[in-house]
């Protein structure tokens, strides 16, 4: 038959290497009643039916614009110009794959020399990767960076408890069984001053978020000086929107900084895929995953672009490599790249300042509300923590079912001890009505 290239007798000799005689005896663990043709399924349907049964199903899904959505921790419903998705769906960038023959990739290879570019700008690093899969693997490229530079001699790495809690627990997955110690994040209330007592000579990064989980903005001045004292890198996990705005984390002092790229033009797509990008200083270029495009001239003085580093497995040797990222999600990058170069750093600054104007007005009005508190100890971007009067899932249903309207994210989920809080994003894409009517629904849920 086409397509199944196993014989009768390629299936015979498997069958007698794992010691049965037919396949049937494979399934004998499912009990009869549940193996075909003893299923209950239904007739088959025509494309038609199968496509307004599908269609039935999909409105069940609570998508914008028929909502107002406020959930943000780490995935934005940020605005996505046209014509970004006009020029990704060009065949050229549409099926493209790891540009091996440069001579045959130049558009290719120019692209991710311009979103490296891009990045290594607007966080104030020397150099970027092309990308990876989203912002928590950045991350744990982050560490395997700070576990290789001290070349297995430190293997403790202290993380902010106000760092995004997928985050955290990619990293752990991602160096579970090589000896890696993370501490730090295990009181959720643990302030800066607490970690920086952790700092020892076993130190290999020192990890922090800013803006942080929270959309909190704490002061990192200095922060850089003493973990570098302990020999420690630092890595600064952050958002691209906000650093239209904010310092960038270069002039922190970071060694590393990495973040979700999904602000960047990428549709929330119900949680993928999105794009982790990955910047660094130059004492630390050739220990970092992904790969790193260069701009050269061709033997005719001509300006070209080559891939000029891929330090992963199949290109050099197994031990001298990083990692074994391979493909970077390069049309998402690419989408990044085109709303970088549409917006450019006035337009970039003007949405991070939208986004912020409109946060804090959602949390002015908020704060008037009986039985609401909005934590504002610490200055915020676009995101702001609530503490309401009743459980935030009780709310939340409220919200949704009788206001269309998709509130913030339960803590509860991640900070058991956050009872009651809700973490409520804003960005341009809110209108002021949309902000009003949540202040409203708000009101109204507290007497449901």
């Amino acid at each position: 038959m086409a397509y199944i290239p196993h014989t009768d007798a390629d299936r015979a000799a498997m069958l007698a290497a794992i010691g049965i005689s037919k396949l049937e005896e494979l399934f004998e663990a499912v009990p009869a009643e549940h193996r075909f043709p003893s299923l209950d399924i239904p007739d088959a349907l025509s494309e038609m039916e199968a496509l307004w049964e599908l269609q039935a199903l999909a409105t069940a899904n609570a998508a914008g614009p028929e909502y107002a959505t406020f959930l943000g921790a780490g995935a934005y419903n940020h605005y996505s110009p046209s014509v970004i998705n006009h020029i990704l769906l060009r065949g050229e960038f549409y099926t493209a794959y790891t540009p091996y023959q440069p001579e045959m990739s130049q558009g290719t290879l120019q692209a991710t020399y311009e979103w490296q570019s891009m990045i290594a700008h607007l966080t104030g690093m020397d150099a970027a990767n092309a990308s990876h899969y989203d912002g928590a693997t950045s991350f744990a490229e982050a560490v395997t960076v700070a576990l290789t530079h001290h070349k297995g001699k430190r293997n403790k790495v202290i993380l902010s408890p106000n760092i995004h809690p997928q985050y955290r627990a990619v990293a752990r997955t991602y160096h579970q069984g090589n000896g890696t110690r993370f501490v730090g994040d295990k009181s959720g209330r643990a302030t800066l001053d607490d970690l920086l007592d952790l700092l020892d000579d076993n130190t290999a990064l020192f990890a922090v978020q800013y803006p942080n989980f929270f959309g909190q903005i704490e002061d990192f001045r200095g922060l850089a000086e003493k973990v570098h004292a302990a020999g420690a890198l630092l890595c600064i996990i952050t958002t691209p929107i906000a650093l239209g705005l904010l310092k960038p984390p270069g002039a922190l002092g970071a060694d590393i900084v990495v973040g979700e790229g999904q602000s960047l033009g990428v549709p929330l797509s119900y949680g993928g895929p999105y794009l982790g990008f990955f910047a660094v200083k130059n004492d630390y270029v050739r220990k970092i995953a992904g790969r790193i495009v260069g701009e050269t001239v061709d033997g005719d003085g001509r300006r070209a672009y080559v891939m000029t580093l891929r330090p992963r497995e199949q290109d050099i040797r197994r031990e001298k490599a990083t990692s074994n990222i391979c493909t970077n999600q390069g049309l998402m990058a690419l989408a990044g790249c085109i709303y970088l170069a549409l917006m450019g750093k006035q337009g970039l600054r003007r949405v991070a300042e939208v986004c912020y104007h409109k946060a804090h007005y959602a949390a002015e009005n908020i704060t008037d509300l009986p039985g609401y508190q909005v934590a504002n100890r610490l200055p915020f971007f676009n995101e702001f923590v609530v503490t309401c009067p009743r459980p935030v899932a009780e709310i939340n249903r409220f919200l949704y079912e009788e206001h269309n309207i998709i509130g913030g994210y339960d803590l509860t989920q991640d900070y058991p001890d956050r009872e009651h809080q809700m973490l409520v994003a804003v960005t341009e894409m809110n209108t002021r009505a949309e902000i009003d009517a949540l202040v409203e629904a708000l009101d109204a849920a507290n007497g449901a």
